[in-house]
């Protein structure tokens, strides 16, 4: 007799964008060669590391909101690049990956039936990860302002998770719009979760603005970010989570119940290495935010517009004259041309007439390749077009 299923977990669709890479995971070890433009990772020069003189205690548990000296380097980027302080001992839990964060943050605020604002684009795991807490994502369209946001604040509302620097258009939010959104917070007793894992994909020499900047306190406000995706080492799955004191408590009884601690061996090696490995990686950042733009030119060249925005390593590509839908165009673009990327349903409803587009994975002229046969399929599946 097979087992039955829980019927909530039954319900939950595959994480679109894993469900394609595992797909050219596939193709490629039966040898065929793809362009991977859905992969959400950069792909850097990284150094082999050596943990020959980490000691055997990187070997055990650790702590479990994480190794004490990985969490006092944390604290002090964060305070310098958000200005406000962060106490490593009550305010900071290290887990493994920002996505685990955020999951434990809304397991630990929401209750069933309490509703949660995700705006579109949205990350793929946001209202899965809403609908595993009971809880009822409510989202709101592309385009849609803050005040949008504030026309789906109900009694049942408990919190608005926001993506900035966002993940797929690259727009960052405004100093005026967080603003904004931390009034929101404050007169519905609303939880803010800041899902910040591409902060260092800014242009070089613009600055960062957190979302903590403007709740020093941290009242309502949850940061979320990750090492392993701003330092291109993301397998290592190193995510860590800023908050009040309070809430640091709840999610540190969540972690000691699923995971223990983050990877103690790897968190020891980032903080004996933080220096350095920040030092490795920005200029690498920093050239990957500008090959960005290129390739934004280059889809710009051939007719085919992108929302608006300038960080991260996504472009989120209008399909404009094509007759196809996202999902039905990736299935082409990959069948036909070998080339892979993640169909805009994925991130919302309202996001069916655009694909995300990667470009951390593969060196530029793969890249280039891979714009011309998006163009070429947009140009061959144009109403009008000669089929």
């Amino acid at each position: 007799m097979a087992l039955r299923h829980s019927t909530l977990v039954d319900s939950l669709s595959e994480a679109a964008s894993i469900k394609q890479n595992n797909r050219v995971y596939d193709l490629r070890a039966d040898g065929a060669d793809v362009i991977t433009l859905s992969l959400g990772e950069a792909f850097f020069d990284i150094p082999t590391p050596s943990f020959d003189e980490l000691g055997p205690a990187a070997h055990h548990y650790s702590h479990s909101r994480g190794v004490p000296l990985l969490r006092q380097k944390l604290a002090k980027y964060h305070e310098e690049g958000s200005g406000t302080p962060v106490d490593p001992d009550r305010e900071i839990m290290i887990t493994a990956g920002s996505k685990a964060a955020v999951f434990m943050a809304l397991t630990a605020l929401v209750e069933p039936g309490d509703e949660v604002i995700v705006p579109e684009p949205l990350w793929v795991s946001y209202p899965d990860q809403v609908r595993l807490c009971r809880g009822i994502p409510v989202t709101v369209p592309w385009g849609g302002t803050v005040e949008d946001i504030a026309a789906r604040v109900t009694p049942r509302t408990r919190a608005v998770v926001i993506n900035n620097p966002h993940n797929p258009t690259g727009r960052r939010l405004t100093a005026a719009e967080l603003r904004r959104l931390h009034e929101l917070a404050d007169e519905h007793g609303l939880a803010l979760i800041a899902d910040e894992v591409y902060s260092e994909f800014v242009p070089d020499h613009e600055p960062f603005v957190s979302t903590g900047a403007f709740d020093p306190d941290r009242e309502h406000t949850v940061i979320c970010n990750s090492m392993s995706k701003n330092f291109g080492i993301s397998g290592w799955r190193v995510g860590y989570l800023i908050a009040g004191e309070g809430l640091i408590e709840q999610v540190t009884k969540l972690q000691q119940h699923l995971v223990t601690c983050a990877p103690t061996i790897l968190c020891q090696y980032l903080a004996e290495n933080f220096e350095a490995v920040l030092a490795s990686t920005r200029p690498q950042i920093h050239a990957m935010v500008e090959r960005r733009g290129r390739v934004a030119a280059a889809l710009a060249a051939r007719g085919v517009e992108c929302l608006p925005g300038d960080s991260t390593f996504y472009l989120f590509a209008s399909l404009g004259r094509s007759s196809l839908g996202s999902t039905e165009f990736a299935e082409e673009l990959l069948s036909r041309y070998r080339v892979s990327v993640v169909a805009g349903a994925a991130y919302g409803a309202s996001c069916e007439g655009f694909i995300r587009v990667s470009i951390g994975a593969e060196p530029e002229d793969r890249l280039l390749r891979g714009v011309r046969a998006i163009c070429d399929l947009i140009d061959e599946t144009s109403t009008g077009a000669v089929r």
